[in-house]
Formats: C-alpha cells, sequence, structure tokens
C-alpha cells in the first residue's frame, strides 16, 4: 500500500521543486529560442561560411547527449585554473547557471533545426508578394518569413518544450532540488523510493498537460488559417 501520509507531508519540499523546474525551463527556453532565431537564419543561408558553422554547431549539439553536456560544464570546466580564476567563476560554480546553459544550448540547437525547416517550408507565394510590394531583405524576414516560420512551428517546438520539462530532471544531479531532487531527497530520507517517484511522475504528467493545452490554444488563434474549412 501506499504510503499516503508520506506523500501529504513531502508535497512542500515538491511544491518547491516545482519552482525550481520552471524556472530552470523558461530561463532555457528563453535563452535557446534568441539564440535559435539567428542560428536557424545562418542555417537556411546558402552561404557555406554561414550556414556551415551553424549546421556543425547544430549537428554536434544534437549528437552528443544532454547529460554529457551538462557534466562537462558543470564539472569540467572547473578544471582548468584560467577559469576558475576568472570574473565568471562565480556563474560557473553555480549549479543554477550550469543547468540552464546546459539546457539553453541544447535546446537551442533542436529549435534551430525546427525553426530552419519551417523557414524553407514558407509558401513562395508569400515571399514573391512581399518582394512586390518593395521589401527589403530585412523587412522580408522581419515581417513576413520569421512570424509565418515561427507560427508553422509552434506543433513541432510544443514537442521540445515538453521534452526540455523532462530534461529539467537532470538537474538534481548537480545538486539541485527540483521535482526530481524532492523525490531522490524523499526516496533517500525515508527509503521508500516509489511513493517519492510516482508522485514525481504525477508532477510532470500534470505540467506536461498543462503545456500541452497551452500549445493547443496557441495553435487553435495562430494556426487557425491553415485548418480545413468545414463545408
Amino acid at each position: 500500500m501506499l504510503d499516503f501520509q508520506l506523500i501529504a507531508d513531502s508535497l512542500p519540499l515538491y511544491g518547491s521543486g516545482v519552482l525550481v523546474t520552471f524556472k530552470l525551463l523558461f530561463i532555457a527556453l528563453a535563452l535557446g529560442l534568441a539564440l535559435a532565431i539567428p542560428l536557424a537564419l545562418l542555417r537556411v543561408s546558402r552561404a557555406p561560411w554561414l550556414n556551415g558553422p551553424a549546421w556543425l554547431y547544430t549537428y554536434v549539439i544534437r549528437g552528443t547527449p544532454m547529460l554529457v553536456q551538462l557534466f562537462l560544464i558543470y564539472y569540467g570546466l572547473a578544471q582548468f585554473e584560467a577559469v576558475r580564476e576568472s570574473v565568471l567563476w562565480p556563474y560557473f560554480s553555480s549549479a543554477t547557471f550550469c543547468a540552464c546553459l546546459a539546457f539553453a544550448i541544447n535546446t537551442s540547437a533542436y529549435s534551430a533545426e525546427i525553426l530552419a525547416g519551417s523557414l524553407k517550408a514558407t509558401p513562395h507565394g508569400e515571399i514573391e508578394a512581399a518582394r512586390a510590394v518593395g521589401m527589403s531583405r530585412v523587412t522580408l524576414y522581419r515581417r513576413i518569413l520569421l512570424p509565418s516560420a515561427l507560427r508553422r512551428a509552434l506543433p513541432q517546438y510544443s514537442n521540445e518544450v515538453i521534452m526540455m520539462l523532462h530534461t529539467t530532471s537532470l538537474a538534481s544531479i548537480v545538486t539541485l532540488i527540483d521535482i526530481t531532487g524532492a523525490a531522490r531527497t524523499v526516496s533517500s530520507r525515508y527509503y521508500m523510493p516509489f511513493e517519492a517517484f510516482i508522485t514525481a511522475g504525477l508532477f510532470y504528467l500534470v505540467l506536461t498537460f498543462i503545456l500541452v493545452r497551452l500549445f493547443k490554444l496557441a495553435e487553435g488563434r495562430w494556426l487557425a488559417h491553415l485548418a480545413p474549412r468545414k463545408n
């Protein structure tokens, strides 16, 4: 039988873990998307000297495990004396900063490929119409291509956000008490891993449901013109 009293007593710890999870998620997504937009523009460039480095970046990041990236940033950089003696050391010695940085770098690579695919799928008619009214290349991207690509990328990007929510569970490995960290604490304190981790799983399930609903609402608002018309 499940010890529901233990679960109830541990809810405040899980509540604080939810706040940490949201903090990691939103910072990572904001930084990742800010980096993904210029990367996506480089990925669709026809110039090899622009496209090549962006392709290499996304290939390396997507081709290596998130856990390895987190360990390299949190544990690996600390071995270099130049890093420890630099002005950046207060940041790189912070588990929160390193986790947010690692998550942001990871999601930027995936988001860049999603946006690049949406940019390439832009209907040619939209581009021709913008050129017909005399838009410059910069204005074309700012007013037509990027907004259109961001809207069309919503279904794929929602999957990336859900994956990033689940990826934040790795933060507990670098001492942060997120949802998984709360479960690890409860498990080690009371030796009841089933209750601890099933509660964590339920929290992730609820958060996933909320995010899915929010993206469905966003898709209904910004992608309504792409829905098939009813007779």
